[in-house]
């Protein structure tokens, strides 16, 4: 009887315990239903309709017609080439100049925490601002044509010219986006024990062998993070493509990537349903990369848990 009793009043203290976990983590659960389950699933509806916007919201539904349109659309195709290139050209360059970046960094040079804040202004400084300095300096008569004329360098006209203008978002985009990967590779360079190191000078090792097979190894679960986020992110460029282009993705579609795409299908053309389509097209295509890379790299463990 007695052990009852014990047995009932741990089960009510078990309960008691788990509905104030459930309490705790209540916010978070709404927080994720509103903004992450609830758009997923009404991206999914709207994906299936024809949506009327003008005179009055109607949905009509249309099954998998805007999926079987995105095979048949040829800016679908020109969108998500640039978005391709764009992502093969930026990720990698970004990657490997934030780690020279860092490693130059924690190298011990004079003025370190200075020559730091200096890479890391183009981080804070605002996407839409930096876009504009860009525009300004990529003009035919801009800063860049004078320094190429300067040394005699053929100019470009990075603005119209179709074969230049995405390179120019490039340039733009790695300038401005590898100091943030510098600052996540230098906390993870700090934290490499130095014993490592010790023992591969014991073993002989010169300061590029160290590099090679001591800090790099080291090193893969950041670059697996830093690469998945740098694809995610490019895969998502929209306002430095938006406003070299004025919206329209041009010159002749040069700088049209699928976000872009995105918002033309729905807030211009008023094409809700084909939009949730090409988003959901995006998605999948990130969600492939990611798991072909995390395939590449093997899986990455960080404190004894693969990620």
């Amino acid at each position: 009887m007695l052990q009852a009793r014990k047995r009932r009043r741990k089960t009510r203290g078990n309960i008691a315990e788990n509905l104030a976990g459930y309490l705790f983590i209540l916010p978070a659960i709404l927080v994720l239903i509103t903004f992450v389950i609830l758009p997923i699933v009404w991206a999914v509806f709207l994906s299936l309709h024809k949506v009327q916007l003008l005179g009055g919201i109607k949905y009509e539904f249309i099954g998998f017609r805007n999926f079987t349109r995105l095979v048949e659309d040829e800016r679908v195709w020109i969108a998500l080439k640039n978005t391709v290139e764009y992502v093969a050209i930026v990720v990698p360059i970004q990657t490997i100049l934030a780690l020279v970046l860092a490693v130059t960094l924690n190298s011990g040079i004079r003025g370190k925490n200075w020559w730091r804040i200096l890479f890391f202004l183009p981080t804070v400084t605002s996407s839409a601002v930096l876009t504009l300095i860009f525009m300004w300096i990529y003009n035919t008569d801009g800063l860049l044509n004078d320094f190429f004329a300067f040394v005699g360098l053929p100019t470009y006209n990075w603005l119209g010219d179709p074969a230049v203008a995405l390179k120019g978002i490039m340039i733009m985009n790695i300038w401005s986006t590898a100091p943030f990967y510098m600052v996540i590779y230098l906390a993870a360079l700090q934290d490499i024990p130095q014993s490592l190191y010790e023992a591969a000078e014991l073993d002989g090792a010169n300061d590029w062998q160290k590099f090679i097979y001591v800090t790099i190894p080291m090193l893969k679960p950041v670059t697996f993070f830093v690469v998945a986020m740098g694809i995610i992110g490019t895969f998502q460029l929209f306002d430095q493509s938006y406003i070299f282009s004025n919206g329209n993705g041009g010159p002749n579609n040069a700088t049209l990537t699928v976000v872009l795409l995105i918002y033309q299908a729905v807030f211009r053309n008023l094409q809700m349903g084909y939009g949730a389509a090409i988003a959901f097209l995006l998605a999948m295509v990130i969600i492939i990369i990611t798991l072909v890379q995390r395939r590449i790299f093997g899986g990455s463990e960080i404190d004894g848990k693969i990620i």
